[in-house]
C-alpha cells in the first residue's frame, strides 16, 4: 500500500534536512522565550507565510492547518475565560474575562498556531528518507538507527493492509462486533495476537538481514543519497534571522496591542 499525494517541489524541500530541524528547534526555543504578544503576531505571520511555498495546495494545507486551528482556540479561549488579573472586562459565573487573562490567552495561542505551523511546514516539506541520510552525513548519527526508523516507517502500510485482510477474513467467517465489554475484549485480542505475532517474526527477519550486511559497525559507509548543502541553505537561514529582526522591530514601531510582556 503506498501513499502518494501529489505535491509540487518548491525551494523549501531542496533545503537541507538536518539544517531544517536545527533551525527548526532554534525557533521552537526561541518562541518559547518570546513575552512580547506584538512580536509573536509577526513571528506567526511569517511562519504562515512560509507555507505559500509548501508546494501543496491550498485546500490541503486548510485541512491539515484545521486541527493547529482548534488547538488556538481552545487554548487562547481557556486562558482568557479563566484567567486571573486586576482589570476586568467580563466576570459572569464562571467565567472571568481580564486584561491580563485576554493577552496571555492570545499570547499563548500564537505560540501554539506559530509552533504547529512550522511542525505542520517541516512535515510538507522534508521527505523522511532525505532526513534519515542527512542526519548520518551531517550530524553522524549511527546508520544501525537511522535504517531502523526508515524500516520501521516502511512496516506501517504493511501493518495497515495486514489488518484490512484480517478484517475482510474475520467478516467472511462470520464474525461479528458486539458492543458489550467481554465481546470488544475478545474483538481486541482476535486482532492483537495475529498482528503482533506477525510483527514479531518480520522485525526478526529485519534484524537477522541488517546485522548479515553490517549495519552493526562503525565502519565508513556509502550512501545511495548524498545530501550536502547548497545556496537555498543559506537563503533559508537568512530568511529566519530577517523574520525575528523584522518581528521584534515592527512590535516595538507597530504594536498590536499596548502590553510588551505578559508574564
Amino acid at each position: 500500500m503506498q501513499f502518494m499525494i501529489q505535491h509540487v517541489e518548491t525551494w523549501l524541500h531542496r533545503v537541507n534536512p538536518a539544517l531544517k530541524l536545527i533551525l527548526f528547534t532554534l525557533f521552537f526555543v526561541a518562541v518559547i522565550f518570546i513575552h512580547n504578544p506584538n512580536v509573536l503576531l509577526y513571528v506567526t505571520c511569517g511562519t504562515m507565510l512560509m507555507l505559500f511555498w509548501s508546494g501543496h495546495p491550498w485546500k490541503r494545507v486548510l485541512l491539515y492547518a484545521s486541527p493547529f486551528i482548534l488547538v488556538f482556540i481552545s487554548t487562547s479561549t481557556g486562558m482568557m475565560f479563566f484567567g486571573e488579573g486586576k482589570i476586568t472586562w467580563l466576570k459572569y459565573g464562571l467565567i472571568h474575562i481580564t486584561q491580563e487573562s485576554f493577552y496571555r490567552g492570545l499570547h499563548l495561542g500564537l505560540r501554539a498556531l506559530s509552533l504547529a505551523a512550522i511542525g505542520l511546514l517541516f512535515g510538507l516539506t522534508t521527505r523522511p528518507v532525505n532526513l534519515f541520510y542527512s542526519l548520518m552525513q551531517q550530524l553522524k548519527l549511527p546508520p544501525k538507527y537511522a535504517y531502523s526508523f526508515l524500516a520501521a516507517m516502511r512496516m506501517v502500510p504493511i501493518l495497515i493492509e495486514e489488518f484490512q485482510t484480517l478484517r475482510h477474513a474475520l467478516k467472511i467467517r462470520g464474525t461479528k462486533r458486539q458492543g458489550r465489554f467481554p465481546n470488544i475484549y475478545k474483538t481486541i485480542k482476535r486482532y492483537s495476537i495475529p498482528l503482533l505475532a506477525q510483527s514479531i517474526r518480520r522485525a526478526q527477519r529485519i534484524a537477522v538481514a541488517m546485522e548479515a550486511k553490517g549495519f552493526t559497525n562503525d565502519s565508513k559507509r556509502t550512501y545511495y543519497y548524498r545530501i550536502g548543502y547548497s545556496l537555498v541553505d543559506i537563503w533559508f537561514s537568512v530568511y529566519f534571522v530577517i523574520l525575528f529582526v523584522l518581528a521584534y522591530e515592527l512590535g516595538a514601531w507597530f504594536p498590536f496591542v499596548g502590553i510588551t510582556d505578559v508574564r
